[in-house]
């Protein structure tokens, strides 16, 4: 497994990179970002009019971005910490479905968090009954990819550029953002880690190699489906 760590990557090309990574390599990569410029990712069939409050966020404009996989709606910022699986169905034994994919992923957490409440819940990673990380995925022929927002911290005025979803988790229980989530600095000293702690457990478990973007960035060009975009402000009504 390729292990590539950036920091401060702009959500909207590590998007890009990460749908150009499934469209066209066949190797298996985990991808961590530490941070991103403020910026709003729905998923493939969100509507902002039913996700985003445009009042508020006339006042704090961020870009609204549309990414290729589905799930929820995020607010991300310099204080989320991004980490993606891209891998070949064939390199792990479970069926490369959703439900055996994020119990996978729940085990890999589970020793860098080292937390009793720590649990995959409906499709949430929480403490007890709080939320820390959203996840969403992309299953293909060959290829599945499950990346997941991690709230390393987070303010609540970005937190308000969000309306309350009409779908939500059962455990939700209509809380407001503000009681349903919690963030991981709360419970780990520093970003490192839990960051290195990701990194060793896959070097237990895979030929892990850490890489660098630069070769990687030549797919970008090559052609592949592009279904990452941007959401021009025009059609925000």
């Amino acid at each position: 497994m390729n292990i590539l760590h950036l920091k401060n990557y702009p959500i909207l090309k590590q998007l890009q990179l990460e749908e150009a990574l499934l469209r066209l390599s066949k190797e298996n990569f985990c991808l961590i970002n530490e941070g991103s410029p403020p910026a709003i990712v729905m998923g493939i069939s969100g509507k902002p009019e039913d996700l985003v409050h445009f009042e508020n966020l006339e006042k704090d404009p961020i870009p609204l971005i549309k990414r290729y996989s589905g799930g929820g709606t995020v607010v991300v910022d310099e204080q989320t910490i991004f980490v993606s699986f891209l891998c070949q169905k064939d390199l792990h034994d479970f069926a490369p479905y959703p439900e055996p994919i994020m119990r996978w992923s729940e085990e890999i957490y589970k020793p860098v968090l080292n937390h009793p409440q720590f649990s995959l819940r409906e499709n949430d990673y929480v403490i007890g009954k709080r939320k820390f990380g959203g996840n969403a995925q992309y299953l293909s022929r060959d290829r599945w990819l499950h990346h997941t927002t991690f709230l390393w911290d987070y303010k609540k005025e970005r937190m308000d550029l969000l309306l309350h979803p009409k779908k939500t988790p059962a455990y939700r229980a209509a809380r407001s953002h503000e009681d349903f989530i919690t963030k991981l600095s709360d419970y780990l000293p520093n970003k490192n880690i839990f960051v290195n702690g990701i990194k060793k457990v896959l070097q237990s478990r895979y030929q892990a190699l850490e890489i660098t973007i630069d070769h990687l960035l030549p797919l970008l060009e090559e052609p592949h489906r592009k279904s990452t975009q941007i959401i021009p402000e025009h059609h925000l009504c």
